[in-house]
């Protein structure tokens, strides 16, 4: 994810990762791109698509963290990138306490 440019993803970054600066967020790209999947709108899921293409969406979706994605998208993003056959979605990442 590292070499994915931060310059487009600031503008998402102000808009969907309220709790930090854009500049703080960048820092994160995955996290950046995580929940732009998760809740963006049609617009800006077709610009970050556009922006950092299906590959380093997959990797993104592989590697999300509990909580990142709810099970709509979590569904969506699995048929969409070729991941999942229908009714073959894995579950959703979940939190594991020692």
């Amino acid at each position: 994810m590292n070499s994915i440019s931060r310059k487009p993803l600031k503008r998402l970054a102000g808009r969907y990762i309220w709790w930090k600066t854009p500049d703080e967020a960048v820092t994160m790209p995955e996290r950046v791109v995580a929940q732009v999947m998760n809740i963006g709108d049609y617009a800006d899921v077709q610009l970050l698509v556009s922006e950092v293409g299906d590959e380093a969406l997959r990797e993104v979706l592989t590697h999300a963290e509990a909580g990142q994605f709810n099970e709509r998208s979590w569904a969506y993003w699995h048929y969409r990138l070729g991941l999942a056959a229908v009714d073959q979605v894995p579950a959703l990442p979940a939190r594991r306490f020692a």
